[in-house]
């Protein structure tokens, strides 16, 4: 057991479940599957062999209103398979475009499969979908399947994010198949089952807008107001109010993953969702020693995505956003460009404010002075540097001690410290309120590269999950250092290569 946040369960073929067992709690109302034909494909999941339920998010289930008592072994194996649909689901492959490293390209649910939209007791409506769930129209001659590995890593990850503080997709469940993935080797297959505010992305507009599709647009515009921001939904330029709220969520979001050292590694415009979610834990990693030109997937060769590009990229994706939208933000064109440059010129100070607010948090500083955001850049600059750990640096950063991870000795580090220590003192706040502050925000752990990639070997060659419980269980509770395992704190030792992230697909 992983102390109740997921649980393993044993092998078993499943034949034919109990369907009154399934329904659990379950409530479609799949207004998605409601848009027009261009808009997706109904598509079934295509049925597994040999299922087998890996891992299981009690409270996650919980907390969407499910009887989890209701899931027994073998249904809750065949639903999160895709071998039995729910009464109510309405499966579908959504269509959408994405620029690529650059590169606009068609593309769509390949490999996953949205269930439908479930309603929780309190009303709040979230996509149920199976990853990995077979092929679909849109797979362009892929198996759409996915591997154990990526799916428990993604299950990991995206929890840890969600502990964390910050705007995710969660993962509902794991399953193998029982059946063979063929990627560079012979991997064993799984589904995760995802679960989000919805999957409209800056693609799903793109889509639209290359296909020349106003229509579509407008319709696509007014769905996604009625989903995640109802405010805007009766404005006089509904276009605009969607870009303007979607650029506000992305700054949050980007600044969050700057302030625990997250790198998305694939901010490809297809992985952002307009809903603030963080989306897709293909190539992901967290920095150890901070180096603002951190890359850690294997195909980002040219370090578009690395760590310090994350608010450009971001930034480059709202203007392909904005760029979708530009036939309905206006009817004449000169101006739907004027209304587009001047939302889109905004992202930088929207993104800075965010993390001047993160980076104070960080600092322990409860006030605002006009020097705070250089006081922050110098410490990054003698991190730097030094090679310090982003995390430890942070964590261990006190009013009246130098930080652990960086030598007292360093000059750098010296002078910065003591600006740090004068611009406390002007604060009222004593030393303990500052502490609390700077250890709610400043994790303990995080899901550390080295030991992520040791458990993920060991769940998938080994058949060893421990270490994957031991880890998960850690990064529930990231602020909390007490009785964490010293092997899931520290760093890689020296002379570790350097960790290297793959896609999946």
């Amino acid at each position: 057991m992983i102390n109740d946040e997921t649980e393993q369960l044993g092998s078993l073929l499943v034949k034919q479940p109990h369907v009154a067992h399934l329904h659990a709690g379950w409530h479609f109302d799949n207004s998605y599957a409601r848009l027009p034909e261009v808009f997706r494909t109904r598509v079934n999941p295509t049925p597994v062999a040999q299922p087998r339920l890996v891992l299981f998010n009690r409270p996650l289930a919980r907390s969407l209103g499910l009887d989890t008592a209701a899931f027994t072994d073998r249904d809750a194996a065949a639903l999160f398979t895709g071998n039995q649909i729910l009464p109510g689901a309405e499966p579908i492959a959504q269509a959408y475009a994405g620029h690529q490293f650059g590169n606009l390209t068609r593309l769509g649910d390949g490999r996953a499969i949205l269930l439908g939209e479930h309603l929780t007791p309190g009303g709040e409506r979230f996509d149920i979908q199976l990853k990995g769930a077979g092929p679909t129209p849109y797979s362009r001659r892929g198996d759409g399947r996915a591997a154990l590995g990526p799916m428990l890593r993604e299950y990991v990850i995206s929890e840890a994010m969600h502990a964390l503080g910050i705007p995710t997709t969660r993962s509902l469940a794991v399953a193998a198949t029982g059946e063979p993935v063929f990627r560079e080797q012979t991997l064993p297959g799984a589904v995760l089952t995802r679960v989000a505010a919805s999957h409209i992305r800056v693609g799903t507009f793109e889509y639209f807008a290359a296909m020349g599709d106003t229509d579509a647009l407008r319709l696509l515009t007014d769905h996604t107001l009625r989903c995640h921001f109802p405010d805007r939904a009766e404005s006089d330029h509904p276009a605009l109010g969607l870009l303007e709220e979607v650029m506000e969520r992305q700054a949050s979001l980007i600044a969050h993953w700057m302030r625990v050292g997250f790198v998305h590694g694939v901010m490809n415009t297809d992985n952002m969702a307009l809903s603030g979610e963080t989306l897709d834990y293909g190539p992901c990693a967290f920095l150890d020693a901070y180096d603002p030109a951190a890359v850690f997937s294997s195909i980002d060769h040219q370090g578009r995505y690395a760590f310090g590009q994350q608010p450009s990229i971001a930034a480059w994706n709202l203007a392909r956003l904005a760029e979708a939208l530009l036939p309905i933000l206006h009817p004449k064109p000169e101006t739907a460009l004027a209304r587009a440059n001047t939302a889109i010129d905004s992202f930088s100070e929207r993104f800075h404010r965010h993390w001047l607010v993160a980076m104070r948090a960080k600092l322990g500083l409860f006030s605002a002075e006009p020097e705070d955001a250089s006081l922050a850049d110098e410490l990054l600059r003698a991190m730097h540097q030094a090679r310090a750990d982003y995390t430890h640096t942070f964590r261990n950063l006190r009013p009246h001690a130098t930080a652990e991870p960086i030598p007292p000795a360093d000059d750098a580090f010296t002078t910065w410290h003591r600006r740090w220590t004068e611009r406390l003192a002007r604060q009222p706040q004593p030393v303990t309120e500052v502490a609390l502050l700077m250890n709610a925000h400043n994790p303990a752990v995080i899901p550390r590269n080295h030991v992520v990639e040791a458990a993920l070997a060991a769940a998938t060659i080994q058949n060893d999950l421990a270490p994957l419980e031991r880890l998960h269980a850690a990064l529930t509770t990231p602020y909390d250092a007490a009785d964490q395992p010293v092997g899931l704190l520290n760093p890689p030792p020296p002379g570790t290569p350097t960790c290297r992230t793959f896609c999946g697909t």
